[in-house]
């Protein structure tokens, strides 16, 4: 269904919200500009862009990107036919509107799954839906039988993480089933390697109880086949073990190989190079199903955004490059390529990173990054300037009476190596795999105590998943700051950006996650 039409006096209502607020200082750096200073119309252009770039037309480009994916596999992921099909689309609007269009290229370690099944063969028999780790080792061909061993966990935070936490019990030639969490799953198959078992299985453990997530291990610490399960699964696992012995048939093969990928960059025409604002989404999607709202979300909410700024060039006072990052989902490789590329003088004239992951979550919170997390524990501020990006966002969800939380920079999302370079960062998310709590369902609605979009990485990320009212939302807050900052960064990167402090980065300055992205 079409997202509903705003009604003409709601918006002329919401721009006349915005414009009060903008006089009054609120969301832009000016605090007594007299007439005829160039800093009196800081909002003229995210004004332009919020009435013009609407989630029904960014819409369009979702469906495009799914019929992508229907004649790819199912799939978008990097390195593979749907997402250079998905490139190649954007890229062709991007150019009939006037952008410089560029492909950035490189190559990762990527890897083949080639059999992920597991079955219970005593005391009875039925079949499990495993999903290989990401470089995980493999099973002869024809795979393996053999008895479960759970691993405890009682009331151990890092269950299945230490040498401690498998004594008192056999595992030797036995699958050890471990629960998640207190460490990485690397970690978790070396220990019930050293303590003898021949394969892992790691229990997700998430609400959602029939969601499966894979996860990524770091291929030089790999001793055993690893596969991760669903919970419900799992705890049938788990139930059957408590009433005898239980034996498994596994097998799990992949190949580990290089693959070649590439960002697409989109630079205006107009605007100065060394007050560079970059605006990026990741377009690549997992194995596991077509990635609509993780990321086709935000990637064509962000190419709506740029054809519509098109039209406004001569507006554009800082250069604005829109980026679409590749080989997101096996690390935030892409977008480290591009920061690990920039030179000293490059890294100074960014001025700022707008990032935008899922926008479309069914059972959404609607998130602002957190630039310098005050207001609750978390992974840490971002760079000097980033709670500014975060307060443009939120004084403009405010200026229409939509409440936000923020968004801790915990390393999930392309943000991770900008900061790491000291480069200030922000923008907007409606959620993965979190869990709605109370406090949030009753900002929001929606279900507690279920995951944010509970087809995170599965097949049913489809066309049909996106919430259209967030997406429709946080599709306005991109173009309020995409607008804002194209014309005035100076609040972000004070006085005198040549001073900020940047530092060169190389992708080894950032630790692997353990789940896939």
């Amino acid at each position: 269904m079409p997202l509903p039409p705003v009604r003409p006096s709601r918006r002329v209502a919401v721009v006349a919200a915005i414009a009060a607020l903008a006089a009054a200082g609120s969301m832009t750096s000016a605090s007594a500009a007299g007439p005829g200073d160039a800093r009196t119309d800081t909002t003229r252009l995210a004004r332009t862009l919020v009435r013009e770039v609407s989630g029904r037309a960014a819409f369009r480009h979702l469906v495009a990107l799914q019929r992508v994916a229907d004649r790819n596999g199912g799939i978008r992921a990097a390195g593979m036919p749907g997402h250079e099909a998905s490139a190649r689309y954007v890229a062709e609007r991007l150019t009939a509107a006037g952008y410089r269009v560029s492909r950035q290229e490189f190559t990762f370690d990527d890897y083949d799954f080639l059999a992920q099944t597991l079955g219970e063969t005593a005391p009875g028999r039925k079949a499990l839906h495993p999903l290989i780790a990401r470089f995980s080792a493999s099973t002869p061909v024809g795979g393996v039988t053999a008895p479960l061993a759970v691993v405890p966990t009682g009331t151990d935070a890092t269950p299945g993480c230490e040498a401690g936490d498998y004594a008192g019990a056999a595992y030797d030639g036995r699958i050890a089933l471990i629960a998640a969490g207190g460490c990485t799953n690397t970690v978790k198959q070396k220990a019930a390697a050293e303590a003898g078992a021949i394969a892992a299985l790691i229990n997700t453990n998430n609400p959602a109880e029939n969601m499966v997530l894979r996860t990524r291990l770091t291929a030089a610490d790999v001793r055993i086949p690893v596969a991760s399960i669903s919970k419900k699964e799992a705890d049938g696992l788990v139930a059957d073990a408590a009433s005898g012995p239980v034996t498994l048939h596994l097998e799990l093969r992949g190949r580990a190989r290089k693959a070649t990928t590439f960002n697409l960059l989109a630079d205006t025409p107009t605007g100065r190079a060394d007050r560079t604002v970059v605006v990026g989404a990741h377009l690549d999607g997992v194995t596991e199903g077509p990635g609509i709202n993780d990321n086709g979300s935000s990637s064509a909410m962000e190419l709506e955004t740029a054809l519509r700024l098109a039209r406004h060039f001569g507006q554009v006072r800082d250069r604005v490059r829109f980026a679409w990052w590749s080989a997101e989902e096996h690390g935030d490789l892409g977008s480290g390529v591009y920061v690990s590329r920039l030179g000293p003088q490059d890294l100074r004239d960014t001025a700022l990173y707008l990032n935008f992951d899922m926008i479309g979550s069914p059972n959404y919170a609607r998130m602002v990054y957190d630039g310098d997390d005050s207001d609750h524990e978390g992974a840490g501020p971002g760079p000097a300037g980033s709670a500014q990006i975060e307060k443009v966002f939120t004084d403009f969800h405010a200026s229409r009476g939509l409440p936000t939380v923020g968004r801790d920079f915990d390393g999930r999302s392309d943000y991770g190596p900008f900061i790491a370079a000291g480069i200030p960062a922000g923008g907007e998310t409606s959620g993965s795999n979190l869990i709605k709590t109370e406090t949030w369902a009753r900002l929001f609605g929606g279900v507690a105590g279920q995951p944010l979009d509970w087809c995170y990485h599965q097949r049913c990320d489809d066309v049909r998943n996106p919430n259209k009212t967030i997406f429709d939302q946080l599709g306005d807050g991109m173009a309020w700051a995409v607008g804002r900052f194209a014309v005035d960064v100076s609040d972000v990167t004070g006085p005198n950006p040549a001073a900020r402090a940047v530092t060169a980065w190389t992708p080894a300055a950032l630790a692997s996650a353990d789940e896939e992205d």
